[in-house]
């Protein structure tokens, strides 16, 4: 299997963990304050990985310019976006926002198109309308008639949020520092702006034992780890390829949700998968023809 398959298939399971930990780690937090202790276990662990690889000293070697374009996209990627998902949770209802969310994908496409100059294939197209569809049945259970966007001014700051994050994925394939180096640099600047946030519009709280592991977990692995491979992918893989394996991420956010918290399993769960899984396996069929006909030539 192709490389960046894999790295972003394992970036999409991490993600998928998002709503178990942010249920868990916001009994007792709010939003500002979730956000600023995630970033920062985020940064203690890109931190530890320059330690253990010795490379923290680089950093000084990352001319200005570098700098500043890394601070830019951290500050997009790794803050802003959260913050315009967040507030769109917080006054609109959560299936509107999470449909208005998952244009991000299709918006990695069409940048990729226009920043980096890659081409739109019949197979990329199909595999971005099944993942959408298939997302649009799995968030909706079924009943379309209950799903009205009656909030247009929130639903244009959550599909800002999306938008941001497509930039941040798409400018990041074009960032050349060590990933490590970049990712430290990215929640860096998340830790520095959330703190700075969290103090305007919260306050400083320290978190709890109930709050501290699912904290700890997306600190390190939803947002820490999920970015290597999220990056990995996106250098390795043209961006519009790997973009409609990311409809994958609320069809097991579901799963973990029926496991986990109870949570009810309706029938139309099953055509939903079925179209982001029919979704990525087109998606790999271009690869896998260009793939023997390189051996070929070969």
């Amino acid at each position: 299997m192709n490389k960046s398959i894999l790295y972003v298939l394992a970036c999409v399971f991490l993600w998928s963990l998002i709503p178990v930990v942010s249920k868990l780690g916001q009994n007792e937090l709010d939003n500002h304050q979730f956000l600023f202790w995630s970033s920062m276990f985020s940064l203690l662990f890109f931190f530890g990985i320059g330690l253990y690889k010795k490379s923290l000293q680089k950093l000084i070697e990352i001319s200005k310019v570098k700098w500043f374009q890394a601070i830019c996209l951290g500050f997009l990627g790794t803050y802003l976006y959260y913050v315009l998902l967040y507030l769109g949770y917080a006054n609109a209802p959560g299936m509107e926002v999470l449909i208005v969310q998952y244009s991000w994908p299709i918006l990695i496409v069409l940048l990729s198109l226009i920043l980096l100059k890659e081409k739109l294939t019949i197979y990329k197209t199909a595999s971005l309308l099944l993942g959408f569809i298939g997302v649009f049945f799995v968030l909706t259970k079924g009943n379309f008639e209950q799903l009205k966007f009656e909030n247009l001014n929130i639903d244009l700051i959550v599909f800002t949020g999306a938008f941001v994050f497509a930039l941040f994925s798409v400018l990041s394939k074009k960032i050349k520092i060590d990933d490590t180096l970049l990712l430290t640099i990215y929640f860096l600047t998340a830790s520095f702006a959330s703190f700075i946030s969290m103090h305007f519009y919260s306050e400083f709280k320290t978190p709890n034992l109930n709050t501290v592991v699912p904290i700890l977990i997306n600190g390190f692995l939803v947002n820490g780890l999920s970015y290597i491979y999220w990056i990995k992918a996106l250098k390795i893989g043209e961006a519009s390829f790997i973009a409609p394996f990311v409809f994958l991420t609320p069809v097991l956010s579901s799963i973990f949700l029926i496991v986990i918290f109870n949570e009810p399993f309706y029938t139309v769960y099953l055509i939903g998968m079925s179209c982001v899984v029919l979704g990525g396996l087109l998606n790999t069929q271009k690869r896998k023809k260009n793939t023997v006909h390189n051996k070929e030539l070969s």
